[in-house]
């Protein structure tokens, strides 16, 4: 396993004292469990609902039951305790789990494409997330005071607004209280149900699986459309995976096992205590659990837990990105590093800005979040899908199972996914077809833009020409060597680069010293130091580096010059000029390469993508950008 610098990469590295572990675990909650731990505001009562509205035992401890079971199989046993044992050098998430099993040790085109689209689903459901939840904490308000009803919505909007808009300050003091504020959520929420399971202690009994086989035993298709709303206890799960990179297997496990399952636990079952004694209610059972007297802080509780997880969401979109960015599969984005602690805290304003319109709009086309929640999880419900799948190769080819254990454990996940996937397949008239559309969006835009990449790419190499010939062809061609030194970055690893014959072209001079850089990001997440770059002397004075960076390092191109010196590269960094290529996309005028629609919107995405020389770090008073035109 590769060590890394800076951040929270190590953490798996090294064995975490019971202290640091105890610390890591606090940490957690802020940042994995947010959208997970504040899923008993809609879940219940959205399940009550489809169940007709309900309070007879069968009915309430079989919703109960299913909801037990589906926090047991798909969190804790799919997530807790089997993804979190394959990583890719620390690193969890399906795109991380993608490139582990489709690149890294296969290429496998349609793992590829599925892990793909699996990322992709995870920004539909993530515009969802913050509307939903805020929506109904706010609505919290309106058993507190009445007369506030109207104010409902644009206060929800308010508050999204806000929390998309201090984005670029960064969140990292803020995120120090997250995991404080969400510890004193579960307690709450824990205790409240606690209380009302002592009024009606049956409800234990909804451990039982045998209540959630009978429950959809006799409710047919009432039974199947409750899956639908039952998913939504698990729609965080996918984050304690995704998250694992940052904290390590352990604290997530302990924070899970410790605090967040009983919490949960506690809820579910104080709120199904509550409909047994007092029937259903049109209001947020939720709420019902809290005395009056202390409704208006549990409000104030249930809103700053929303916002945490809308955070989470949102962090983890920046996250995702540039994942994606760095591996290839987005276009080039201004990723701002807004704090020094620790690589994750990023912004990508380009995903900010979107998320919060898609947000609000939501917010004001579907006005309620029992409304919304016929949106909410299909696209998450179809990545746990793809997940599973993975999963199964995962299980083959890192942890050496045999074939009848995988095909048992994954066939299982399998069927529990594609029952619950199947039951949110009938949200989409309702709304379910809006995170579908971004997921599809999203998928095609990463698609496109591989697509033209590759395309870029090969169309360059086959113009290249042998590097020997052409610097011994320099003096016969009127091209003198002068002053200076010049670095051209470069995706030809072997030949001439282009960007080097056409700087020769136009200015008929080439410097003393040259050299010819290529960077590539490797699918791991960091590379260490010792396997930084390869450097080898090709020429008179001419050098060809091959630098390597992780998946989720930032490269900087003065600094590895600077570590290249030392290593006897002749480069003088007090006189160095950068030379960049810019390309201008268009179609082949032969008929040949891409469809002409697809060339145009891959030169779209190209034309408004970041630059390289913001990218790579690049002095910008020392950078030359060389125009040239690639035709694919």
């Amino acid at each position: 396993m590769t060590t890394g610098k800076g951040g929270l990469e190590a953490i798996n590295q090294v064995p975490v004292r019971q202290s640091g572990l105890a610390a890591l675990g606090l940490a957690a909650l802020g940042v994995v469990f947010g959208d997970i731990g504040t899923s008993p505001l809609y879940t219940l009562k959205t399940v009550v609902a489809l169940a007709g509205g309900k309070s007879d035992p069968d009915v309430v401890l079989g919703c109960l039951s299913l909801i037990i079971w589906t926090l047991t199989i798909i969190t804790t046993i799919k997530y807790v305790m089997v993804a979190m044992q394959i990583d890719n050098d620390g690193e969890g998430g399906i795109l991380a789990l993608m490139s582990l099993i489709g690149i890294k040790r296969h290429r496998r085109p349609m793992i590829i494409a599925a892990g793909l689209f699996g990322a992709a689903l995870i920004y539909g459901d993530g515009a969802i997330t913050p509307a939903i939840s805020v929506l109904s904490a706010v609505e919290g308000l309106e058993r507190a005071a009445p007369a506030v009803a109207p104010y409902i919505l644009p206060l929800t909007i308010g508050i999204l607004v806000a929390l998309f808009l201090i984005q670029p300050l960064g969140t990292a003091r803020i995120g120090r209280a997250f995991g404080p504020i969400m510890l004193c959520w579960f307690v709450v929420i824990g205790v409240l149900g606690l209380i009302a399971m002592f009024r009606h202690p049956s409800v234990i009994g909804a451990i039982n699986p045998v209540y959630a086989i009978h429950f959809l035993a006799i409710s047919g298709v009432t039974g199947f459309l409750v899956l639908g709303g039952v998913f939504l206890c698990v729609t965080g799960a996918e984050a304690l995976y995704a998250d694992m990179g940052h904290f390590g297997a352990a604290p997530i496990r302990l924070s899970w096992f410790g605090i967040v399952f009983p919490a949960l636990f506690f809820s579910y079952a104080g709120q199904s205590a509550y409909i047994l004694d007092n029937g259903a209610s049109d209001d947020n059972i939720f709420f019902r659990l809290c005395p009056d007297s202390l409704l208006l802080p549990l409000v104030i509780l249930a809103t700053l837990a929303t916002i945490i997880a809308s955070q989470s969401i949102i962090s983890g979109a920046f996250s995702m990105t540039r994942q994606a960015i760095r591996l290839g599969w987005m276009p080039r984005m201004f990723v701002t590093q807004t704090s020094e602690e620790g690589y994750g805290q990023i912004y990508v304003g380009v995903v900010n800005w979107l998320l919060m319109l898609v947000t609000i709009g939501l917010v004001l086309a579907f006005r309620k979040s029992d409304n919304l929640a016929s949106a909410y999880g299909i696209a998450v419900s179809a990545t746990m899908l793809m997940t599973s799948v993975l999963l199964f190769i995962a299980m083959r080819e890192v942890l050496q199972w045999s074939l009848i254990k995988a095909a048992i454990v994954a066939g299982f996940f399998l069927t529990v996914d594609s029952l619950f996937f199947a039951a949110n397949l009938v949200k989409i008239a309702d709304g379910g077809y809006i995170p579908l559309i971004l997921a599809a969006s999203v998928y095609a835009v990463m698609y496109i833009w591989h697509l033209g990449q590759t395309a870029m790419r090969d169309r360059l190499r086959g113009r290249a020409i042998p590097l020997a010939p052409f610097l011994a062809g320099l003096p016969a061609a009127g091209v003198s060597r002068v002053r200076g030194s010049a670095v051209f970055l470069t995706r030809v690893k072997t030949e001439t680069p282009p960007v080097i014959c056409w700087y020769v072209d136009h200015s008929h001079a080439l410097q003393e010293r040259v050299i010819a850089l290529t960077m590539e990001t490797q699918l791991t997440p960091w590379v260490d130091d010792a396997n930084r770059a390869t450097l080898a002397l090709e020429g008179p004075n001419f050098w060809r580096v091959n630098a390597r960076y992780g998946f989720l390092e930032r490269p900087d191109v003065v600094q590895l010059l600077d570590d290249l010196t030392k290593r006897g590269c002749g480069v003088d960094l007090t006189d160095v000029t950068y030379y960049v290529a810019v390309e201008t996309v268009v179609s082949r005028e032969d008929g040949g390469g891409l469809p002409k629609w697809l060339v145009a919107v891959f030169a779209l995405l190209h034309r408004n993508a970041m630059h390289l020389s913001d990218a790579f770090n690049f002095p910008r008073d020392r950078l030359i950008e060389i125009g040239r035109q690639v035709a694919i």
